[in-house]
C-alpha cells in the first residue's frame, strides 16, 4: 500500500500535455490508495475551513470550500471515466469499496455544524457584500447544498441522513453494475444462415466479427445498440426478434444475482425517507426545488400537454403500421413491440424511399467527425487538432486540442466511439476536468470526453453510421461544447453544472442541424466514391424526419411518467415492481403490453444516473431547443451573430445565473411548446 501511494501517478503532478491524466502510467492498484489520500486531504482542508478562528467571509469560507478537494477530484475523475468506459471486475469491486467512503466524505462536509454555521453567517450578510452575479450564485448554491444535504437537521436526523445517503450510493452503483453484467452475458448465437434473412450485409459482417472474437462459428448479436437496433429493424425471423426483445426488456429482472427489483424498492424508499427527513412529502418535491420546473405539478403539466398533443398522432401511426403489416403478411396478427421497428422501417422505406442502409455509406465516422467539428467552426470559430501524445485509457480513444478563432487554447476533447464489453450502454459526455480560474486568475481550461456505442468498422468497411447515430453524435457534442466553451470562475458552476432540465438544451439544439439541407450537403459524403449525398436523398431524409414522431414522443413521455411515478410516492413501496410500472406509464402506452417484461430494472438514468425525478428534462429541454433553433432558422442556420449570442448567453455561462434569465436574454422571449409542435408537424 505504501508503494502504491509513494509512486502513485494519480498523486503526482501530471507531467503530460495540458496536465491530462497519465492513463498510460495509471494501474488499477493505484486507484484505491489514491482515493484514500484524496479523502484524507479533503478532510484536512475542511477542518481548516470549519475551524478557522477568523470571522467567516466569502473568500475564507465559500471560495475556500469551492477550491477544496482537488486531489480527490482528480482521482475520482480518472477512475469513474475509466469505470464507465472500460470496466472490469476489479474496477467494479473497487467502486463498491470506495463508494461508501466517498459518500461519507461528502457527508463530513455537509453535516459539519461548524462549517455550516460559517456558510450561514456569510449567507446571512449577503445583501451587504456587494457580490458579483457569479459570486452571489456560488454563495446561494453553497448554502442551498448544505440545506438540501441535511445541515439543518438535528443530530439524530443528521446521523440518519448519513446512513441513508451512504446506503443509497452503494445501491445505485450496484444497480448499474447488475444491469451491465446481465446485459453482457446475453448473446444470440446464430449458425443457420436462413435465420439471417433481411439483415443487411454491414450488420452481418459485424455479427460475424463478434462471433470470431468470441471464438465461435456463425454470427453473434448482442444487446448493445449497434447490434440490437438493426436486428430488430431488419431481421425477418419474428421468433428471434421476440427473443431479442424479451432479453432486452428483462435486463435486471431474472430473479438471480443480477436482479434489480429489490434494489429498486430500497432505492425509492430510501429516497422517500431522505425527502421526509428534509421536510418534503415526496422525493420529487425535494429533488425539483432546484430546477426550472420547481415542483411536480409543473412537470406533469408539461408531460400532459405533450401527451394530449402527440398521443392521437401516435395512435394513428400505430394503426398505419398495423394495417401495413397485415397487408404485407396477408394474415391476421397484432403488431407487437418486437414487430414495431421491423414494419415501421419497411413502411418508412416505401413511403419516403429512404432507410439507414441507403444513407449509411454517406455517414462514414471519420467524415462525420470532420463535419460535426466543422459545424462548431462555422458557428463558434473553434478548431480541432489531434494530439497523439496525450495518454488514453484505450487505444480506440482519440484526443484533440481545441482552439478559438484567435488561436487561444479552449479545451481538450477525448472521443471514444465504439462498444466494448466493459463499456456501459448508451452515450454520454463527461468532464475529466471542469473549467475554472486559479487563485492567480489564470484560466484553467477544461478536459471533456464524449463516449458512444457506434457501429464498429468491419474487416471490409469503415465505421458507417446510421442516421440516429449521427444524431447521437451531434447531441453529445452539444454537451461537449457546453463544457469546452465555459468561461467562469468556479468549477462547480462551470459548463454542464446547470439545472438538469436545462442541461439538455445545448445538446438537443445541435440535433436540429441534421435535418437541414445546407448541413447535410457538407457532412454526408460516400465513403467509397467521395460523392456528396444526392439532393433527392437529402430531401427524403428531411421529409422522413417526422415519421412516427407521435410514437417517439409518447415513448419519451412514458419514461418521464414512470420516473415521476416512482418519485412521487408518498408512502414506502412494498408492491410488485412490474405491476407498478405497468400502471405508471399506462396513459402513454401505444404498443401492446408484454407480460413478464420490465423497463425499470435497467432504467439506469433514474436509478443510477442522476435523473431521479428528472427524466422529464429531455422533453422540457426539447421545448427550449425547438424555440431556440427557431432563432437560427429566422436568421440563417449558420448565422454567426445568433451563434455568438447562444455562446455568450448559454454555452459560456454554465450555472452562473438562473437559466430562465439566460434563456430570455438569448431569445428575448419566454419559450412555448408551439415551436416544437410546428417542428414535428403537429401544428401548422
Amino acid at each position: 500500500m505504501a508503494q502504491a501511494t509513494t509512486n502513485n501517478p494519480l498523486l503526482a503532478t501530471y507531467n503530460t500535455p495540458f496536465e491530462t491524466p497519465p492513463f498510460n502510467l495509471i494501474r488499477t492498484e493505484h486507484y484505491e490508495p489514491a482515493f484514500g489520500e484524496g479523502i484524507k486531504d479533503l478532510d484536512k482542508e475542511i477542518q481548516q475551513i470549519a475551524n478557522n478562528p477568523a470571522a467567516p467571509t466569502f473568500e475564507n469560507t465559500i471560495v475556500a470550500l469551492e477550491r477544496a478537494g482537488k486531489v480527490l477530484t482528480k482521482v475520482s475523475s480518472a477512475f469513474f471515466n475509466v469505470l464507465h468506459a472500460e470496466a472490469d471486475d476489479e474496477m467494479m469491486e473497487i467502486s463498491q469499496r470506495v463508494s461508501p467512503k466517498l459518500s461519507d466524505a461528502n457527508n463530513n462536509i455537509y453535516l459539519n455544524a461548524n462549517l455550516f454555521n460559517r456558510v450561514k453567517a456569510v449567507y446571512d450578510q449577503r445583501e451587504k457584500l456587494n457580490l458579483s452575479t457569479e459570486d452571489a450564485r456560488l454563495l446561494e448554491d453553497t448554502y442551498e447544498a448544505f440545506k438540501v444535504k441535511g445541515a439543518d437537521l438535528n443530530p439524530e436526523d443528521k446521523e440518519k441522513y448519513r446512513q441513508l445517503s451512504t446506503e443509497l450510493s452503494t445501491l445505485t452503483l450496484t444497480f448499474d453494475q447488475n444491469a451491465l453484467k446481465d446485459k453482457n452475458r446475453f448473446e444470440l448465437h446464430i449458425t443457420d444462415e436462413t435465420d439471417l434473412a433481411g439483415i443487411p450485409d454491414t450488420h452481418l459482417e459485424a455479427a460475424a466479427m463478434t462471433a470470431k472474437e468470441k471464438g465461435k462459428e456463425g454470427w453473434i448479436f448482442t444487446l448493445s445498440a449497434p447490434s440490437y437496433i438493426p436486428f430488430m429493424r431488419y431481421a425477418d425471423n419474428r421468433e428471434l426478434r421476440e427473443k431479442m426483445y424479451r432479453a432486452y426488456m428483462s435486463v435486471g429482472n431474472k430473479g438471480d444475482e443480477f436482479d434489480n427489483q429489490e434494489i429498486i424498492r430500497k432505492i425509492v424508499n430510501i429516497r422517500l425517507e431522505i425527502a421526509r427527513l428534509m421536510g418534503y412529502d415526496t422525493y420529487a418535491d425535494y429533488g425539483l426545488k432546484h430546477t426550472m420546473a420547481k415542483k411536480p405539478e409543473n412537470v406533469y403539466n408539461l408531460l400532459n400537454q405533450l401527451l394530449d398533443a402527440y398521443k392521437p398522432v401516435a395512435i394513428n401511426e400505430y394503426s398505419e403500421v398495423q394495417g401495413f403489416a397485415l397487408g404485407l403478411e396477408n394474415k391476421n396478427f397484432t403488431v407487437m413491440p418486437w414487430d414495431w421497428s421491423y414494419y415501421s422501417e419497411k413502411l418508412k422505406d416505401i413511403r419516403f424511399d429512404v432507410n439507414d442502409e441507403m444513407t449509411r455509406p454517406y455517414f462514414e465516422l471519420e467524415n462525420v467527425k470532420k463535419g460535426v467539428f466543422g459545424l462548431a467552426t462555422q458557428l463558434y470559430g473553434i478548431t480541432f487538432k489531434q494530439n497523439k501524445e496525450i495518454p488514453v485509457y484505450h487505444p480506440e480513444v482519440d484526443v484533440y486540442e481545441v482552439y478559438d478563432a484567435d488561436g487561444k487554447f479552449v479545451s481538450i476533447l477525448y472521443t471514444d466511439f465504439h462498444p466494448r464489453e466493459g463499456k456501459q450502454s448508451g452515450a454520454w459526455m463527461n468532464s475529466i476536468k471542469s473549467q475554472y480560474r486559479e487563485e492567480s486568475g489564470d484560466d484553467s481550461r477544461p478536459q471533456v470526453i464524449i463516449v458512444m456505442n457506434f457501429t464498429r468498422p468491419t474487416e471490409t468497411k469503415p465505421s458507417l453510421l446510421s442516421f440516429d447515430e449521427v444524431n447521437t453524435f451531434l447531441h453529445e457534442f452539444g454537451h461537449a461544447l457546453h463544457g469546452m466553451l465555459a468561461e467562469g470562475n468556479y468549477a462547480s458552476l462551470s459548463g454542464t453544472s446547470v439545472y438538469r432540465d436545462f442541461v439538455e438544451l445545448p445538446s438537443q439544439i445541435m440535433e436540429n442541424w441534421l435535418t437541414e439541407k445546407e448541413f447535410l450537403d457538407q457532412i454526408a459524403v460516400h465513403y467509397e466514391t467521395g460523392e456528396k449525398i444526392p439532393q433527392e436523398l437529402v430531401q427524403k431524409l428531411i421529409d422522413a424526419s417526422n415519421f412516427n414522431t407521435g410514437y417517439l414522443c409518447c415513448r419519451q413521455l412514458s419514461f418521464g411518467m414512470l420516473d415521476m411515478a416512482w418519485h412521487t410516492l408518498n408512502t414506502p413501496f412494498e408492491g410488485k415492481v412490474m405491476d407498478f410500472e405497468k400502471e405508471a406509464w399506462a396513459p402513454t402506452m401505444i404498443l401492446p403490453e408484454v407480460e413478464g417484461t420490465l423497463m425499470s430494472s435497467s432504467f439506469g438514468h433514474i436509478f443510477a444516473g442522476g435523473y431521479a425525478a428528472g427524466y422529464y428534462g429531455y422533453k422540457w429541454a426539447e421545448v427550449l431547443d425547438a424555440d431556440a433553433f427557431a432563432a437560427f432558422k429566422e436568421a440563417g442556420i449558420f448565422n454567426q451573430e445568433v451563434a455568438r449570442s447562444f455562446r455568450e448567453n448559454i454555452l459560456s455561462k454554465g450555472g452562473t445565473e438562473d437559466p430562465d434569465i439566460l434563456y430570455k436574454r438569448f431569445r428575448g422571449q419566454e419559450p412555448s411548446i408551439d415551436a416544437l409542435l410546428k417542428r414535428n408537424g403537429i401544428k401548422k
